[in-house]
């Protein structure tokens, strides 16, 4: 009875830790056209008809328009509300809108452009930790080409020799690290980024690669949990316990992957 019982507690001590974590969820978007199968399965992890999408386009020169390309594709569930980020630079009025835009957002999807723009708001350690908490506790995160980009840490910043295999030719910064020992690559088939992965792989054996190309997406669930969305292609590039020979995998639309065993899901 006394094992049972003590079971029981912990069980339920399990139960609120996963509840005041939340469930992690993004949507990744290697550039291009966003496949609406993602767009509605984004807008329904963040409540559907009741969803306040918030979109961050501080990476793009033009954030008027990237916004309203952005509210037309996520629009594919009607009635919900998607708000336009306090734009960059965040002065004192605009720093505050966005902590309550932030606050009460159920989605939060970040534009292309450049990446490196968006750290540069985030040089402010108190906007970086919150967006890092609101992600932790369960709200839906998402983003495309710099925005699929910014998720990682490090995070590539788009400089690089795509002629060589040399990781340290391959710029990087301090990115969101949402899913932790993972990098990511956009517009991956399209503009043949494969030596700028596998050069930043050898730097960093221990973690995973994922080049995503052009109207890919991949969705991922607990940091563990991906599906595969779209009609080309995604790759996986990984070790075997940190070491070289790397293993590649290339999976497309329907298919999935398992981040913590680093396999393909059959």
């Amino acid at each position: 009875m006394r094992h049972r019982t003590i079971l029981s507690t912990i069980a339920v001590i399990v139960c609120l830790f996963q509840a005041a974590a939340g469930q992690q969820r993004l949507l990744v978007i290697g550039g291009g056209d966003r496949p609406p199968d993602a767009v509605r399965r984004f807008v329904e992890w963040s409540g559907g008809q009741r969803a306040k999408l918030l979109m961050i386009t501080w990476a793009s020169a033009e954030p008027e328009k990237s916004f309203e390309a952005l509210k037309k594709d996520f629009s594919i569930v009607p009635g919900i509300l998607i708000e336009h980020a306090a734009m960059r630079p965040l002065d004192a009025s605009g720093r505050a809108l966005f902590l309550e835009q932030l606050r009460t957002a159920t989605g939060v999807f970040f534009s292309g452009g450049d990446q490196n723009r968006i750290m540069e708001v985030l040089a402010d350690e108190e906007l970086l930790k919150l967006i890092r908490e609101k992600y932790a506790r369960g709200t839906p995160f998402g983003g495309t080409s710099a925005g699929a980009a910014v998720i990682s840490d490090p995070m590539m910043t788009g400089e690089a020799d795509l002629k060589i295999l040399d990781g340290d030719k391959v710029g990087t910064r301090r990115g969101l690290g949402l899913l932790p020992n993972v990098i990511f690559d956009q517009h991956f088939l399209v503009r043949q980024r494969h030596n700028r992965l596998f050069g930043l792989m050898m730097k960093h054996p221990k973690m995973l690669g994922i080049g995503i190309d052009e109207n890919m997406a991949v969705l991922i669930e607990d940091d563990r949990r991906l599906d595969v969305v779209g009609k080309t292609y995604v790759m996986f590039v990984h070790s075997q316990n940190g070491r070289q020979p790397f293993i590649v995998s290339f999976l497309t639309g329907g298919e999935r992957f398992d981040i913590r065993k680093q396999r393909r899901i059959d």
